[in-house]
Parts: structure tokens; C-alpha cells; sequence
């Protein structure tokens, strides 16, 4: 009977039961049957099932959620692998973001902030706090990463963010629309909370970067600061951050006259 730790992570039990109630409607037609479902300590959705079909079910868990490799060396060199920022801020030097290693224990991946510098601001000697605030950084922001090296023996991996990630905040910058990202709710409670906040008009689309990770899209002109008050009384449990392209570009265009001067 097999037990998996799927890479998506839940943030209360009310999620952990709609995540079991959604794997067995889309396993509905196959042999398919949980046994078990809990979230590890830091939230990994973890599922113990039976199935007659368990390649079919592994392969699309593998595919639709992502599996956790539990152990540094289940993860390779220069391997992308999807993971989420843990302990932002307690680092003024690093990144740190948890790929579900766990075993023999918790091994987070580290992005040091030379690195993210040139990623991210073109170089720009900026505080990682300052990086966070631009791009909306938050524990338990979904990222997709690089991994440059691991060291069992030292329980350490280097990262850096993958070209899928940084083509994803190049679109997100070059669309010049501010976004509202909201960690720990469902796209049903982000509908209703928009609604009951009478936000429809000013909002144009809505996307998950996980089950219960959403990012909102606000209309041109709208600023999505102004909308985390307002939807953040209707989503208490849920941590909401800004990635606003003017501020970005007016960052780097301001630090690049006074690198020149």
C-alpha cells in the first residue's frame, strides 16, 4: 500500500479534507481508495491509499501535484523542482526554500542573495528585504528552483530561481498590471471574498499557483495595495503580498542612475 508526500501544501484541516474528497472524485472511475491523508509538520499533503490502478494514480499525482523527494539524494544536480520559501526574514544573506526533504532530516534549499541580485534586480546590490518586498516574497510562496548542488554530508543544496520562474515574473513585470497574491485560501473563498468587497470591476483574471495559493490580477490603474485591506478582512487566515511592476521598474531605473552617476 503506498504512501506518497505530495508537493502541495495545505494550511489547515479544512483543506486536508477537501484535498482528500477531491483526489477520490478524480479518482472516481479507478480502483481507488484513501487510507490514509495527514499533512506533515510543515504541510505537505501526505496519502497513503490502495489502488488496483497504482501506476495510473502515481503517475498523475506525480504529474498533476508534484512528489516530494523526502530525501536529498533523491534530488539531482541542476534538477528543477517546485518548493516554498520558509523562515523569510530570520536571513539576511539567504533564501531559503523547503523542496519537502526530510529525511534523515529537514534540509532546506538555499538561494544566496548574490544570486538572487542577479536574477532578479539586474545585479542591483539590494537587501533581501528589499527584494521581498518588490517581488511579494513570503514564507510559503510557491517557487519553482534550480538546484545547483547538494552535500548529504554537509545537509545542505544551493539553488538558484529557474527560467521558469523568472519567465514567469518577466511576464508578470512586463504587463505592467499589478498583482495580489493570496497564500492559504481556495479560488471559491478568493470568488467570494472579491465579491463580498465589491471588487469585480477591478479585477480582469485570477490564477492558482497551487490548490490553496491564488494570484489575483488587478486592472490597469489598480492598485493592488489598496485591495489587501479589503479582502483581507474576508481571508483572515490567509497571507496576502504585492508584486507591483511600476514599483520594480522605478527600483531599478532609479538604482541604475545612481550606479551611473
Amino acid at each position: 500500500m503506498p504512501t506518497v508526500t505530495l508537493l502541495t501544501k495545505v494550511y489547515n484541516d479544512f483543506q486536508l479534507r477537501l484535498m482528500a474528497k477531491d483526489l477520490q472524485a478524480t479518482f472516481k472511475g479507478l480502483d481507488f481508495n484513501i487510507k490514509n491523508i495527514v499533512a506533515s509538520p510543515r504541510g505537505w499533503v501526505r496519502i497513503e491509499f490502495s489502488s488496483q490502478d497504482e501506476t495510473v494514480v502515481l503517475n498523475y499525482l506525480a504529474t498533476k501535484f508534484g512528489l516530494c523527494p523526502i530525501d536529498i539524494k533523491n534530488i539531482n544536480k541542476f534538477a528543477t523542482i517546485n518548493g516554498r520559501i520558509s523562515d523569510f526574514g530570520k536571513s539576511r544573506t539567504e533564501l531559503k526554500v523547503d523542496v519537502g526533504v526530510a529525511s534523515p532530516l529537514t534540509i532546506d534549499a538555499s538561494i544566496q542573495l548574490s544570486t538572487l541580485q542577479v536574477q532578479l534586480v539586474d545585479g542591483r546590490k539590494a537587501a533581501l528585504q528589499m527584494i521581498g518586498e518588490l517581488f511579494g516574497l513570503r514564507d510559503n510562496m510557491p517557487l519553482n528552483i534550480k538546484i545547483l548542488n547538494t552535500d548529504r554530508e554537509k545537509s545542505s543544496m544551493q539553488a538558484m530561481f529557474s527560467e521558469t520562474q523568472l519567465q514567469r515574473y518577466r511576464s508578470w513585470t512586463n504587463a505592467l498590471l499589478d498583482k495580489l497574491i493570496v497564500l492559504g485560501a481556495t479560488e471559491a473563498e478568493v470568488r467570494s471574498a472579491i465579491r463580498a468587497a465589491e471588487l469585480t470591476r477591478d479585477i480582469i483574471d485570477r490564477e492558482a499557483l497551487a490548490p490553496f495559493d491564488q494570484v489575483i490580477t488587478c486592472k490597469l490603474g489598480t492598485d493592488a495595495k489598496g485591495l489587501v485591506p479589503k479582502i483581507g478582512r474576508r481571508l483572515r487566515q490567509a497571507t496576502l503580498s504585492v508584486f507591483n511592476p511600476r514599483r520594480i521598474s522605478e527600483f531599478l531605473d532609479h538604482e541604475g542612475a545612481v550606479l551611473a552617476e
